[in-house]
């Protein structure tokens, strides 16, 4: 379900309230842009549409953008109201989750303008929804995939069942031998011990995953943490020369272990070979010359796909014409070797991510660039542009086999990038998901296993 377009429905009430708070009498506004006061009444009260002319000349005489009176600052409002509308009403069907067809999403301005606080309440609700679902999906993927959390919950059961079977023994044999008897008190201690010593590991390490930092589980995140307080471009390597790699990771808090810095070396190393294939000054002309659309960045920059990836996701937040944008690496088993996040889009923390994703369809067709229109299930509306790209290594040689790295970078389809038309036209979206464990499609041909969002589960 597509969002749907801003409406004016309420720029009449704009417009009342913008030449109130000018201090600007109806007459006067009215003979400002050529019509009548009775006419300007109609508009003022919504009784009359207005047309886009008239809208810039009120928004000059008015002061104002015209954007205050078309959209106004309940545009928010109805963007999070009709992503709860298509949340519950899901990607496949036309019904909400109790079975009632999709609300009326025609009317979902004039709601807000009647309603404001109904308004607001079920805007701050879906906020909360998608907040609960991105935490769902991190306690999910800890939970069955944490190596240290599984085989610790592991110790506390084996101990309480040893325990069990010490006290049975002891509570249902009246004539045991003193020396056994002994021997099953002293296995009793050491269980108990155990299982007391299990327990208080498992609290400490669930209180300690509320916090960001110390919830670090493998050497991956300590460099994504690392890289993400940075905004992913580290500012260093757009210098024409750069400081010893070593001295950028020296010190670095997140980088806690010896795993964390050897892979940070190894990304900074490549990611200083792309910046010196393109630099700073050279992608910011190329982004204002021909958009933001990645397939012609790489035509017009004469440059392979996944360095032109990873080069975007690397560039500084706010480089002029350049949307936010996602990137996510995984090597030729379908393994996520790097991951930076996009707002909207999901990446597992730990397993295999959604098999429909492109990056997996790019693993078997090398060298051939991929580009797709996504859309997240569950996640309302909001739709992605994806391109993908694979290219065969031979770090050993070609008599050795070779290495397969895909790169996908996601952009999301709504904004103001030059060239963002390119980028959205084409088929309708692919649904997809983070991975199937927390995917809410009802029916996926690719489906590894069920969803513990599904009602059937």
């Amino acid at each position: 379900m597509a969002r749907q377009p801003a409406r004016s429905a309420l720029t009449g009430t704009r417009i009342r309230e913008r030449r109130v708070l000018a201090g600007i009498r109806q007459a006067e506004l009215a003979r400002k842009v050529g019509i009548s006061p009775s006419y300007l009444n109609l508009i003022e009260h919504n009784r009359r549409r207005v047309g886009p002319e008239l809208v810039e000349g009120l928004a000059r005489a008015l002061g104002v953008d015209v954007a205050a009176l078309s959209e106004g600052a309940e545009r928010a409002l109805l963007d999070a109201l009709q992503d709860a509308a298509a949340a519950d009403a899901g990607v496949e069907g036309g019904a909400t989750a109790f079975g009632t067809p999709y609300p009326e999403l025609e009317g979902t301005e004039e709601f807000i303008g009647r309603f404001p606080g109904w308004a607001g309440l079920l805007a701050a609700q879906q906020r909360r929804l998608e907040a609960m679902e991105r935490k769902l999906v991190e306690l999910t993927d800890r939970m069955t995939h944490d190596p240290h959390l599984s085989a610790t919950v592991h110790e506390v059961l084996s101990a309480a069942s040893s325990v069990r079977s010490i006290a049975t023994i002891l509570n249902e044999s009246a004539d045991i031998d003193t020396a056994w008897q002994s021997r099953f008190h002293a296995n009793l201690d050491e269980d108990s011990q155990r299982l007391a010593e299990g327990a208080q590991a498992l609290v400490r390490y669930l209180e300690a995953a509320s916090d960001a930092e110390t919830a670090l589980a493998s050497p991956q995140e300590e460099l994504e943490a690392w890289l993400a307080r940075q905004q992913f471009h580290v500012a260093a390597l757009e210098t024409p020369r750069p400081p010893p790699l070593a001295d950028l990771i020296a010190g670095q808090v997140e980088l806690a272990s010896d795993s964390a810095r050897a892979l940070a070396l190894r990304h900074l190393e490549r990611a200083r070979a792309d910046a010196e294939a393109l630099p700073l000054a050279r992608m910011q002309a190329a982004i204002a010359a021909h958009g933001a659309d990645p397939a012609q960045l790489a035509t017009a920059l004469a440059v392979e796909p996944d360095r032109l990836f990873r080069r975007l996701a690397a560039l500084p937040a706010d480089t002029p014409g350049l949307p936010p944008v996602g990137l996510v690496v995984c090597d030729g088993s379908g393994t996520l070797v790097f991951r930076r996040p996009l707002g909207g889009f999901g990446f597992p923390r730990f397993g295999a991510a959604c098999p429909l994703w492109p990056l997996y369809q790019a693993l078997a067709q090398p060298l051939m660039p991929l580009r797709r229109r996504l859309a997240v299930a569950g996640r309302g509306p909001q739709g992605f542009a994806a391109f993908a790209y694979c290219r065969p290594l031979h770090p050993a040689g070609f008599e050795l086999p070779q290495v397969l790295e895909a790169t996908m970078l996601i952009m999301p389809e709504s904004g103001s990038a030059p060239g963002e038309a390119a980028v959205a036209a084409g088929p309708e979206p692919l649904i997809v998901g983070a991975t199937c464990r927390i995917c809410p499609r009802a029916a996926c041909p690719a489906r590894r296993e069920p969803s513990i969002l599904a009602q059937e589960f």
